[in-house]
């Protein structure tokens, strides 16, 4: 996956706040171009109000869906049909999902199917069966205290707030992940680790517990060997494996 990926990124307006829209499309923008740009929600609704005026600066068409039946949710229709004509349209290769909705993950698993990448951003209450059927899943709640460190570098508190524990589970994880592309030395490229981190669990971030790469996470656990090697380019290999008991 690389920069020349175009991304639909599709928002449930109704789901998520807007207090982080910067910082989410400039989070989005890491991992492809988002070529279309799309909102969904009933804007005649006072609770709406505060995305307005971040539409324009963000480039995202608003794209007006009444609530015609109480408690049903008008949005997500809304949005699934316009995901499956973008699908059809074959004017981009990923799409972005904006929701802590679990009734996208059909969506998200039938854009899959198609061959499309998938990533999902939401919040943390967000139900396992939406993340997992993502290719990547990003918590809000990181974005979030990125925005409140840039606001105040100084504090401490902020940093640390909202930070996941690291759990034997997580390391294990970890582990059985590098033994799974250890060579024979028992060395396992970081990057790969990474990879195929990222396909076991959508939702694993190293920016969950803290870290901004995984090699500093991995580094803090000290259950792990981290080996910094030379290559042709300006880039140096960081090879890991599990250190002998």
């Amino acid at each position: 996956m690389g920069k020349d990926l175009k991304l639909a990124v599709l928002i449930d307006g109704d789901n998520i706040p807007s207090a982080y829209v910067k910082e989410m499309m400039e989070e989005i923008a890491k991992y492809g171009n988002p070529t279309i740009k799309r909102i969904y929600g009933d804007w005649t609704r006072p609770g709406l109000t505060k995305w307005k005026s971040l539409l324009l600066d963000n480039a995202i068409t608003p794209v007006q869906q009444y609530g015609y039946t109480t408690g049903k949710n008008a949005t997500d229709s809304a949005m699934i049909i316009d995901a499956m004509d973008i699908l059809y349209s074959e004017k981009v290769n990923g799409f972005c999902l904006v929701s802590s909705d679990s009734d996208f993950t059909r969506l998200a698993t039938r854009l899959r199917e198609a061959g499309m990448h998938v990533i999902g951003i939401g919040e943390k209450k967000t139900p396992d069966p939406f993340i997992v059927s993502c290719d990547r899943f990003i918590y809000i709640e990181i974005l979030k205290s990125r925005s409140k460190e840039n606001e105040s570098s100084s504090s401490n508190k902020s940093e640390k707030k909202g930070v996941d524990k690291i759990t034997p589970k997580v390391i294990r994880l970890i582990s059985k992940t590098i033994s799974d592309l250890a060579d024979d030395d028992g060395w396992a490229f970081l990057g790969d680790v990474g990879s195929l981190l990222q396909k076991k669990q959508p939702n694993f971030d190293s920016r969950n517990y803290g870290f901004e790469k995984l090699t500093p996470l991995i580094h803090s656990i000290g259950n792990f060997e981290i080996d910094q090697r030379e290559s042709q380019g300006k880039y140096k290999l960081m090879y890991v494996r599990n250190k002998k008991r």
